[in-house]
């Protein structure tokens, strides 16, 4: 895939009278990129952000987005309940406004996503079969054929396996209406609309070789045996200390490059700090670069102060746009460093420990929820509540919030939902229900609704 051309600061050579000019190197020495999209460039591949079109007015935020990617992703602006709100309706003005300004900036961009279950209008899931079928090929043809020859890929199909060991498809109006072939139709009907394009399929916790992932793995294989249109697979790559870098990730990447689709790393955070963070970071950009195919990497965000996981500082800028100890390694590796990689276990802690951990003597389990807005678009937004271990550790947590009417929780990540009216009680995932005391952990979840009133925060519950 031919990607933008470098962003990085150029080197004005001085010319002599009547002589040609000539870019001079030192033998066996090379000039580093001064910026991670012109190091990804060196190597063949892109550096991208996921980039936010309330935040381009904001001259920090456009200056580190501008001097240092060379691709971007609209982190809200191109999906569904963005772009078509109304059944027919169309509104492309802020997901025009990122591609004026990457086409500006001599970038690539990433379109993101045309079928996904969530952020979805709420006329798509009261469709019956024929007409969901109607409109999903509409709206692939419609929006494609908008941004027809400026767009490098497509996330075509966003998350639709489920979780866990099952290898099953998630459930979603596409899914339980149109069946398995809806993904290959979309696909189809994708090629059509832009035959230039990239095609990729999307998803989460696919990182490694797993359920999840080999269940993607077979359907790409099927995909190229038959003629599907597939280029690419998209993988993640939101990571944190209990689900950290699997240690099979390169091979997990060269599996699915051998069946001959391009691989990229597509939404990646990787919550810590300091050196652990680093090497985290060092290891996923090795991975990449030692597969031929991997073709880029786009961070979910430019600074952390707007990640949806703010509470995990999981950027490679900080909230005031200072380059981190992870920006420093990450162009390192691009630039061909010898950072030595830190291994990561073998196996990512699945489940609590079987023994909760000893209260001290005198103190007592508790918890607190703090609650914060990570991501809002027209249509809905993102919450992050983060759960705070009192004096005493704790082996798990419930947390109740009530959101006002009108509005629907369409996912929860890091926990499992309940609901009771406007009521959705929040309780721990197997891998963050154990909290050190003082330690914090966080879950968040997407609200579908016009109306982006926060929930209000019930008491955290500790067990």
């Amino acid at each position: 895939m031919a990607y933008g051309r470098e962003k990085g600061t150029r080197r004005r050579d001085r010319e002599c009278p009547g002589r040609r000019r000539a870019v001079v190197a030192l033998a066996g020495t090379a000039e580093a990129a001064s910026s991670l999209g012109a190091a990804a460039s060196a190597k063949g591949r892109y550096f991208g952000t996921a980039v936010a079109n309330n935040h381009l007015g904001e001259t920090d935020y456009a200056a580190t987005l501008n001097a240092e990617f060379n691709s971007v992703t609209p982190e809200n602006e191109m999906k569904w309940d963005a772009v078509e709100p109304n059944r027919g309706s169309f509104s492309y003005t802020n997901a025009d406004k990122i591609v004026t300004h990457a086409k500006s900036h001599n970038m690539q961009v990433r379109g993101h996503t045309l079928v996904w279950h969530s952020q979805l209008p709420g006329w798509v899931g009261s469709l019956g079969a024929d007409e969901l079928r109607t409109a999903m090929n509409n709206h692939i043809t419609s929006v494609m054929t908008h941004y027809k020859g400026q767009i490098a890929a497509w996330d075509v199909v966003n998350e639709a396996f489920q979780d866990g060991s099952s290898g099953a498809r998630r459930s979603s109006p596409f899914q339980d209406k149109l069946g398995n072939g809806f993904i290959e139709e979309a696909f189809r009907t994708a090629r059509a609309a832009d035959p230039a394009a990239k095609l990729c399929y999307n998803d989460y916790n696919t990182d490694g070789v797993n359920a999840k992932s080999t269940a993607v793995y077979n359907m790409v294989k099927d995909f190229k045996t038959r003629g599907v249109p597939i280029d690419c697979v998209g993988f993640q790559g939101h990571f944190n200390p209990n689900s950290p870098v699997p240690s099979d990730f390169q091979a997990n990447l060269q599996r699915f490059a051998d069946l001959g689709v391009d691989v990229q790393l597509t939404e990646l955070d990787i919550e810590g700090s300091g050196t652990a963070q680093a090497n985290n970071y060092a290891t996923v950009v090795r991975g990449c670069l030692a597969v031929t195919r991997c073709t880029g990497i786009t961070v979910w965000g430019v600074t952390d102060k707007y990640s949806w996981r703010s509470s995990g500082t999981p950027l490679l800028f900080d909230g005031s746009y200072q380059k981190k100890p992870a920006y420093t390694s990450v162009l390192d590796v691009l630039n061909g460093g010898t950072t030595p990689p830190t291994t990561p276990p073998t196996t990512p802690p699945t489940t609590p420990p079987t023994t909760p951990p000893t209260t001290p003597p005198g103190g007592t389990k508790s918890c607190t929820a703090t609650y914060t807005t990570a991501q809002s678009w027209n249509g809905g937004y993102n919450g992050t509540v983060t759960i705070t271990a009192g004096g005493a550790a704790i082996s798990g947590w419930k947390v109740p919030l009530t959101f006002t009417s009108g509005q629907t929780v369409s996912t929860v990540w890091n926990g499992t939902g309940s609901t009771s009216g406007n009521v959705v009680t929040v309780t721990n995932a197997a891998h963050n229900g154990s909290v050190g005391a003082g330690a914090s952990t966080s879950f968040g979840f997407t609200v579908t609704s016009t109306d982006a009133t926060p929930p209000a925060v019930g008491a955290c519950t500790a067990s």
